[in-house]
């Protein structure tokens, strides 16, 4: 029984090897800088796989075509600007900080920021203000001399006979 489950889980080993994509360069230098900038690359139609994790068809011409511009001997710069030129920067999983990207980058400084200044203001802001509250309600908790002779003169009337 042991042999046969070891035997089923090595066939099965052996089709997922199968599947494994062997990717042949004339010069085995590449295949490093190959591996480098299909992980550095997003999938196109995946949005949060690079292009080494993804198994779809985009993804698998994209390879392709990487791995045809390193045989150019294109550097990896090169082979970037070309793809971003026609999938523009959302195909880099770190975009360059430029015009189009700033915002994309600043928005958590300025998220950090806002949250910083709401932290401040709520804690900060708070501690004066009850303070004054506070002795705004000792103060009205103290009667004058007139109005206590009022409440004293109002409860008198008002005992039952």
């Amino acid at each position: 029984m042991k042999l046969l489950l070891f035997l089923m889980l090595v066939l099965q080993s052996q089709l997922l090897l199968a599947n494994a994509e062997v990717v042949e360069f004339s010069d085995e230098s590449l295949r490093p800088r190959y591996q480098q900038l299909i992980e550095e690359l997003r999938c196109p139609k995946c949005q949060n796989q690079s292009l080494a994790d993804s198994n779809s068809p985009i993804s698998n011409d994209l390879r392709a075509q990487v791995q045809r511009l390193l045989e150019e001997d294109l550097s990896d710069q090169q082979i970037k600007d070309y793809l971003v030129a026609r999938y523009s920067d959302f195909i880099l999983y770190r975009p360059e900080v430029n015009q189009t990207t700033w915002l994309l980058w600043g928005s958590p400084l300025v998220f950090v920021l806002l949250g910083l200044l709401v932290v401040y203001r709520l804690y900060f802001k708070q501690r004066p203000s009850e303070s004054q509250s506070h002795s705004q309600s000792q103060n009205s908790d103290q009667i004058s001399p007139e109005d206590q002779q009022r409440l004293d003169s109002l409860l008198t009337d008002r005992e039952p006979k």
